[in-house]
């Protein structure tokens, strides 16, 4: 357009070698170009050739701007990087990087990621997942309470996972629920059981310090044995000692009728003025029950102690009446026994306790016996094999005093067998 010359004029030649060239112009197109350059004359109220002249002038004050620009970014790149980007040099543009593209810039580095990669971010659970996690929830993994992030979750291991998910009760939960994955050897469970950590339903975990990176000293706290705090790995993993959390709860609907029914009950209390006379009246008489069950309680633990006072000085060591009452049994065997003396243990959970350790004391102490009994006999067999000797050693004796000449020189031997005879037969 900055170079069309007007109706009539000679149309500029494009110069030979220049980049980008194209094409001369159809004579359907000139024409278009001239139409269009009369149209913008009109426009702007001036002739074709005044029209032209402008666009000239703009395009070298453009050209002009744009040296400028090269000039001055020249210029700072000689006084900071040596040089690059002068007259003659490349231009800024082509002198920077992408900063979309790590890969080319440093060479594809390990541990950078490739150019145009992301992460891979969960999504929401797919069904998949969730038919896998409601599946495994039903199994017996012998989970262990963790604390992460400062609430108790519960931890399993894989391989009890992958053990689940090839048993014959997965491949029968298949036949009812077509979600779930199908399983044939350890890589499709291990394919099935990351849907897991890809639905954000169980991630796996690893054992820390609560402690560690803090100035303080071991918290006073008392520390529950087997009771890891634990956090969240970044590679997840499926071998099998490793360890995992569940942060799917399962269906909540149990929670959802409890909160219903709590609600119900709240309203109900609410209107408690608005109640029939009749259900007033019952919860009146329900009330004061249970108010005199409480009074009667209260009463028999001042009797039971006023009875021990009253025994410990009369009848030592002491009667207790109900003896289990404030121990930690069922609510039966809170009145079982009827009485006993102080100091002993009426608990049943460690009279079992006690009974088993008895038990095995017994045990111990029947093997110890029976080891020293057997060693007794061994020591007491031991002297026989040296009785033995001495006898074929008589008996060899014997033989060659037989065997020995006579005083006329004739040699007499006996005709019935020896003890070394009958032995070397």
């Amino acid at each position: 357009m900055a170079n069309a010359m007007p109706s009539g004029g000679p149309m500029p030649m494009p110069q030979p070698g220049a980049p980008g060239q194209q094409q001369q112009p159809t004579p359907q197109q000139i024409q278009a170009m001239q139409q269009q350059l009369a149209a913008a004359a009109a426009r702007e109220g001036v002739s074709v050739q005044e029209y032209v002249q402008k666009l000239r002038q703009q395009a070298l004050a453009q050209r002009a701007a744009f040296q400028q620009q090269q000039q001055r970014g020249g210029s700072q790149g000689q006084g900071g990087a040596g040089g690059g980007g002068g007259p003659g040099g490349p231009p800024p543009q082509q002198m920077m990087m992408p900063q979309g593209q790590p890969g080319q810039q440093q060479g594809g580095r390990p541990g950078m990621p490739p150019p145009g990669a992301r992460p891979v971010q969960p999504g929401p659970p797919k069904p998949e997942a969730l038919a896998v996690a409601n599946f495994l929830k039903g199994q017996d993994l012998k989970p262990r309470t963790c604390i992460f992030q400062e609430k108790r979750k519960d931890m399993f291991k894989v391989k009890r996972a992958i053990r689940a998910l090839q048993s014959p009760a997965y491949e029968k939960a298949r036949t009812k629920n077509p979600l779930l994955p199908e399983v044939k050897d350890r890589p499709t469970a291990e394919n099935a059981f990351k849907l897991l950590p890809l639905s954000l339903l169980a991630l796996r975990v690893s054992k820390i310090d609560p402690h560690a990176g803090h100035a303080h000293g071991p918290s006073k706290q008392k520390r529950v044995k087997g009771l890891w705090t634990v956090k969240i790995e970044q590679q997840q993993e499926t071998k099998d000692g490793d360890h995992y959390i569940w942060l799917y709860e399962g269906s909540q609907w149990r929670t959802k009728a409890y909160a219903a029914l709590a609600l119900a009950l709240v309203f109900a209390v609410v209107l408690f003025p608005l109640w029939p006379l009749k259900m007033r009246q019952g919860v009146w008489y329900l009330s004061v029950g249970v108010l005199g069950l409480i009074g009667c309680f209260f009463a028999m633990a001042l009797v039971r102690l006023l009875l021990f006072v009253v025994t410990f000085f009369v009848v030592p060591p002491g009667l207790w009446l109900y003896p289990n009452l404030f121990e930690d049994v069922g609510f039966f065997d809170s009145f079982k026994p009827l009485w006993g003396w102080h100091g002993q243990d009426f608990n049943p959970q460690k009279a079992k306790k006690k009974s088993k350790k008895a038990k095995k004391a017994e045990a111990v102490a029947t093997a110890g016996s029976s080891a020293s009994t057997n060693g007794k006999a061994a020591d007491s067999a031991s002297p026989a094999p040296a009785a033995a000797a001495a006898a074929n050693s008589d008996a060899a004796k014997a033989t060659s005093a037989a065997a020995a000449p006579s005083p006329g020189g004739a040699t007499q031997r006996k005709l019935h067998a020896s003890v070394e005879e009958v032995e070397e037969e």
